[in-house]
C-alpha cells in the first residue's frame, strides 16, 4: 500500500507512515483514509511521517486540491504535525501548510519526531497498527 497507520491509546496520536514512492494518487488515497481513522479513533493529535518515503511525486496541484478540502481531521483544535526531513519535503508541506492554515491552524511542519513529541509535551510513543480501512 505505502503507508501504514499507528494508533498509541495512551498519548492518543494517530500516526501514518509512508514507505514507498509517494504519489498523487497514493495521497489522495492517505488523505480519505486518514478522515475514516481520525473518526475511529479520536486522535488528540495526528502525525505524517514521510521520514521514509522513497520519493516524493505529489504535484503541487494536488497539493493545492487537497488544501482546499475540508480537513481529514474537522476539529480544528486537535494538532497536526508532518515529518518532513528533506529539504524539498519540508518546503512541499509548508506549502500545503500555507494553503490550508484558514482550516488547519494547528498544522506544524518539522523535520523530526523529536520535534513534534516536544510540541506535544511527551518523552515517547507506542504505536499500534490500526486496522485498514476499505476504500467504499
Amino acid at each position: 500500500m505505502g503507508y501504514i497507520f499507528e494508533f498509541d491509546p495512551v498519548n492518543a496520536i494517530l500516526q501514518c507512515r509512508f514507505s514507498a514512492q509517494v504519489t498523487d494518487e497514493l495521497l489522495k488515497a492517505y488523505y480519505f483514509a486518514a478522515g475514516k481513522h481520525a473518526a475511529r479513533t479520536h486522535p488528540r493529535a495526528a502525525i505524517l511521517d514521510l521520514s521514509d518515503a522513497t520519493f516524493f511525486e505529489v504535484s503541487s496541484q494536488t497539493l493545492r486540491d487537497l488544501a482546499r478540502e475540508a480537513p481529514a481531521m474537522p476539529d480544528v483544535t486537535v494538532p497536526r504535525f508532518i515529518i518532513a526531513p528533506t529539504d524539498y519535503l519540508y518546503g512541499m508541506a509548508r506549502m500545503f501548510q500555507l494553503l490550508g492554515e484558514e482550516t488547519r491552524p494547528l498544522l506544524h511542519v518539522v523535520r523530526t519526531r523529536d520535534e513534534v513529541y516536544a510540541l506535544l509535551g511527551i518523552h515517547q510513543a507506542k504505536f499500534e497498527p490500526v486496522e485498514a480501512i476499505n476504500p467504499d
